[in-house]
Protein backbone atom coordinates (compact mmCIF):
# COMPACT_ATOMS: atom_id res chain seq x y z
CA UNK A 1 0.00 0.00 0.00
CA UNK A 2 1.26 3.54 -0.85
CA UNK A 3 1.61 5.35 2.13
CA UNK A 4 2.27 9.63 1.85
CA UNK A 5 5.90 11.25 2.33
CA UNK A 6 3.94 13.09 5.07
CA UNK A 7 2.60 9.96 6.98
CA UNK A 8 3.87 9.74 10.19
CA UNK A 9 3.18 13.73 10.39
CA UNK A 10 -0.65 12.72 9.87
CA UNK A 11 -3.41 12.85 12.81
CA UNK A 12 -5.35 9.76 13.62
CA UNK A 13 -8.29 11.94 14.92
CA UNK A 14 -8.78 15.47 12.69
CA UNK A 15 -10.59 18.39 14.38
CA UNK A 16 -13.76 20.23 12.57
CA UNK A 17 -15.84 18.48 9.92
CA UNK A 18 -13.05 16.34 8.70
CA UNK A 19 -13.70 14.71 12.43
CA UNK A 20 -17.67 14.33 12.14
CA UNK A 21 -16.35 12.14 8.92
CA UNK A 22 -14.04 10.07 10.38
CA UNK A 23 -16.91 7.36 11.87
CA UNK A 24 -18.38 6.81 7.90
CA UNK A 25 -14.63 6.17 7.05
CA UNK A 26 -13.74 4.05 10.10
CA UNK A 27 -16.41 1.38 9.62
CA UNK A 28 -16.91 1.74 5.69
CA UNK A 29 -13.91 2.35 4.18
CA UNK A 30 -13.99 3.14 0.28
CA UNK A 31 -17.38 2.73 0.55
CA UNK A 32 -18.18 5.77 2.63
CA UNK A 33 -16.51 7.53 -0.67
CA UNK A 34 -17.80 5.74 -3.52
CA UNK A 35 -21.74 6.68 -1.62
CA UNK A 36 -20.87 10.22 -0.63
CA UNK A 37 -19.19 11.36 -4.07
CA UNK A 38 -22.28 10.03 -5.79
CA UNK A 39 -24.92 11.65 -3.68
CA UNK A 40 -23.60 14.63 -3.52
CA UNK A 41 -22.86 14.40 -7.72
CA UNK A 42 -26.43 14.11 -8.21
CA UNK A 43 -27.78 16.85 -5.70
CA UNK A 44 -28.19 15.48 -2.50
CA UNK A 45 -26.40 18.29 -0.06
CA UNK A 46 -23.84 15.57 1.57
CA UNK A 47 -20.27 16.21 2.13
CA UNK A 48 -18.75 14.34 -0.70
CA UNK A 49 -16.00 16.48 -1.12
CA UNK A 50 -14.92 16.48 2.11
CA UNK A 51 -14.72 12.34 2.45
CA UNK A 52 -12.74 12.71 -0.63
CA UNK A 53 -10.20 14.59 0.97
CA UNK A 54 -10.32 12.73 4.09
CA UNK A 55 -10.37 9.27 2.23
CA UNK A 56 -7.26 10.93 1.33
CA UNK A 57 -5.45 11.89 4.54
CA UNK A 58 -6.38 8.28 5.68
CA UNK A 59 -4.17 6.86 2.53
CA UNK A 60 -1.30 9.42 3.81
CA UNK A 61 -1.39 7.35 6.90
CA UNK A 62 -1.43 3.80 5.51
CA UNK A 63 -5.29 2.95 6.23
CA UNK A 64 -6.32 3.46 2.64
CA UNK A 65 -4.79 3.00 -0.90
CA UNK A 66 -4.38 6.41 -2.34
CA UNK A 67 -4.90 5.02 -6.00
CA UNK A 68 -8.17 3.38 -4.71
CA UNK A 69 -9.43 6.47 -3.08
CA UNK A 70 -8.84 8.73 -6.33
CA UNK A 71 -10.44 5.63 -8.75
CA UNK A 72 -13.41 5.27 -6.71
CA UNK A 73 -13.96 9.08 -6.50
CA UNK A 74 -13.19 9.82 -10.16
CA UNK A 75 -15.77 6.83 -10.67
CA UNK A 76 -18.39 8.02 -7.85
CA UNK A 77 -17.84 11.40 -9.32
CA UNK A 78 -18.42 10.61 -13.53
CA UNK A 79 -22.05 7.94 -11.96
CA UNK A 80 -23.11 10.85 -9.70
CA UNK A 81 -23.23 13.32 -12.55
CA UNK A 82 -24.87 10.87 -14.69
CA UNK A 83 -27.57 10.31 -12.57
CA UNK A 84 -28.31 13.91 -12.81
CA UNK A 85 -28.35 14.26 -16.05
CA UNK A 86 -31.26 11.33 -16.34
CA UNK A 87 -32.82 13.51 -13.65
CA UNK A 88 -32.76 16.69 -15.68
CA UNK A 89 -33.22 14.93 -19.24
CA UNK A 90 -36.07 12.47 -18.58
CA UNK A 91 -37.83 14.34 -15.80
CA UNK A 92 -37.38 18.03 -17.28
CA UNK A 93 -37.96 21.16 -15.67
CA UNK A 94 -40.77 20.52 -14.12
CA UNK A 95 -39.40 17.87 -12.20
CA UNK A 96 -36.58 19.75 -10.58
CA UNK A 97 -38.57 23.14 -9.64
CA UNK A 98 -40.79 20.45 -8.44
CA UNK A 99 -37.93 19.01 -5.46
CA UNK A 100 -35.10 20.76 -6.38
CA UNK A 101 -35.94 22.90 -3.30
CA UNK A 102 -34.94 20.37 -1.11
CA UNK A 103 -31.50 20.38 -2.29
CA UNK A 104 -31.27 23.97 -2.73
CA UNK A 105 -31.86 24.27 -6.97
CA UNK A 106 -34.72 27.29 -6.88
CA UNK A 107 -35.74 28.30 -10.26
CA UNK A 108 -33.95 31.62 -10.20
CA UNK A 109 -30.69 29.72 -9.81
CA UNK A 110 -31.88 27.01 -12.44
CA UNK A 111 -32.83 29.89 -14.72
CA UNK A 112 -28.77 31.60 -14.91
CA UNK A 113 -27.41 28.15 -14.77
CA UNK A 114 -29.46 26.83 -17.35
CA UNK A 115 -28.23 30.17 -19.23
CA UNK A 116 -24.85 29.46 -19.09
CA UNK A 117 -25.05 25.83 -20.07
CA UNK A 118 -26.47 26.74 -23.30
CA UNK A 119 -23.98 29.27 -24.43
CA UNK A 120 -20.65 27.94 -22.83
CA UNK A 121 -22.07 23.74 -22.17
CA UNK A 122 -18.56 22.16 -22.09
CA UNK A 123 -16.27 24.34 -20.27
CA UNK A 124 -19.19 25.34 -17.63
CA UNK A 125 -19.03 21.29 -16.98
CA UNK A 126 -15.15 21.22 -16.69
CA UNK A 127 -15.36 24.50 -14.24
CA UNK A 128 -18.32 23.60 -12.17
CA UNK A 129 -16.28 20.47 -10.49
CA UNK A 130 -14.64 22.70 -8.23
CA UNK A 131 -17.67 25.77 -7.27
CA UNK A 132 -19.86 24.29 -4.66
CA UNK A 133 -23.67 24.65 -5.77
CA UNK A 134 -22.79 24.09 -9.40
CA UNK A 135 -20.75 20.81 -9.00
CA UNK A 136 -23.72 19.57 -7.44
CA UNK A 137 -26.57 20.58 -10.10
CA UNK A 138 -24.25 20.48 -13.24
CA UNK A 139 -25.29 17.02 -14.57
CA UNK A 140 -29.32 17.86 -13.42
CA UNK A 141 -29.13 21.10 -15.47
CA UNK A 142 -26.99 19.78 -18.72
CA UNK A 143 -29.71 16.85 -18.47
CA UNK A 144 -32.24 19.84 -18.54
CA UNK A 145 -30.46 21.86 -21.61
CA UNK A 146 -30.52 18.27 -23.82
CA UNK A 147 -26.84 18.60 -24.45
CA UNK A 148 -25.71 15.84 -26.05
CA UNK A 149 -24.93 12.85 -23.84
CA UNK A 150 -21.69 11.87 -25.20
CA UNK A 151 -20.45 15.85 -25.05
CA UNK A 152 -21.44 15.63 -21.27
CA UNK A 153 -19.44 12.61 -20.19
CA UNK A 154 -16.41 13.69 -21.77
CA UNK A 155 -16.35 17.14 -20.12
CA UNK A 156 -17.52 15.74 -17.45
CA UNK A 157 -14.75 13.34 -17.07
CA UNK A 158 -12.31 15.80 -17.80
CA UNK A 159 -13.59 17.80 -14.86
CA UNK A 160 -13.65 14.59 -12.52
CA UNK A 161 -10.29 13.86 -13.04
CA UNK A 162 -9.03 17.23 -12.22
CA UNK A 163 -11.29 17.27 -9.48
CA UNK A 164 -10.24 14.14 -7.92
CA UNK A 165 -6.69 14.70 -8.37
CA UNK A 166 -6.18 18.27 -6.62
CA UNK A 167 -8.12 17.21 -3.55
CA UNK A 168 -6.70 13.66 -3.10
CA UNK A 169 -3.21 15.08 -3.45
CA UNK A 170 -4.21 17.84 -1.20
CA UNK A 171 -5.30 15.45 1.56
CA UNK A 172 -2.76 12.95 0.51
CA UNK A 173 0.48 14.85 0.99
CA UNK A 174 -1.18 17.68 3.64
CA UNK A 175 0.51 15.88 6.90
CA UNK A 176 -0.95 17.19 9.66
CA UNK A 177 -1.58 20.64 8.32
CA UNK A 178 -4.84 19.53 7.02
CA UNK A 179 -7.09 21.33 8.56
CA UNK A 180 -5.87 24.49 8.22
CA UNK A 181 -5.13 24.00 4.53
CA UNK A 182 -8.95 22.81 3.74
CA UNK A 183 -10.37 25.40 6.14
CA UNK A 184 -8.46 28.53 4.06
CA UNK A 185 -9.75 26.43 0.62
CA UNK A 186 -12.98 26.44 1.64
CA UNK A 187 -12.72 30.21 2.91
CA UNK A 188 -11.71 31.26 -0.83
CA UNK A 189 -14.39 28.82 -2.72
CA UNK A 190 -16.71 32.11 -2.59
CA UNK A 191 -14.07 34.30 -4.15
CA UNK A 192 -13.31 31.47 -6.14
CA UNK A 193 -17.18 31.24 -7.37
CA UNK A 194 -17.21 35.24 -8.18
CA UNK A 195 -13.59 35.44 -10.06
CA UNK A 196 -15.27 32.82 -12.09
CA UNK A 197 -18.30 34.39 -12.49
CA UNK A 198 -16.70 37.73 -13.59
CA UNK A 199 -14.70 36.06 -15.91
CA UNK A 200 -17.63 34.29 -17.70
CA UNK A 201 -19.27 37.63 -17.75
CA UNK A 202 -16.02 39.48 -19.00
CA UNK A 203 -15.75 36.59 -21.86
CA UNK A 204 -19.57 36.85 -22.77
CA UNK A 205 -19.18 40.35 -22.92
CA UNK A 206 -16.01 39.81 -25.35
CA UNK A 207 -18.34 37.93 -27.38
CA UNK A 208 -21.01 39.91 -27.86
CA UNK A 209 -18.63 43.06 -28.79
CA UNK A 210 -16.93 41.25 -31.46
CA UNK A 211 -19.84 39.88 -32.85
CA UNK A 212 -21.36 43.05 -32.97
CA UNK A 213 -18.12 44.20 -34.53
CA UNK A 214 -18.29 42.13 -37.42
CA UNK A 215 -21.93 42.51 -37.94
CA UNK A 216 -22.91 44.38 -41.31
CA UNK A 217 -23.90 47.79 -40.62
CA UNK A 218 -28.20 47.47 -41.22
CA UNK A 219 -28.41 50.87 -42.03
Amino acid sequence: MLESPLAAAVPQHLPGVLHSLEPALDNYGYLAVAAFVTLEDFGVPVPGETILILGAVYAGTGRLNVLLVGLIGFLAAVLGDNIGFAIGHFGGRRLVERYGRYVFITPERLDKATGFFERHGGKVVVVARFIEGLRQANGIIAGITRMHWARFVMFNAIGAALWVAVWTSVGYFSGNHIDTIYNEATRYSTYLAIAAGVLLVLYIAHRVIRRKAHDPDPG
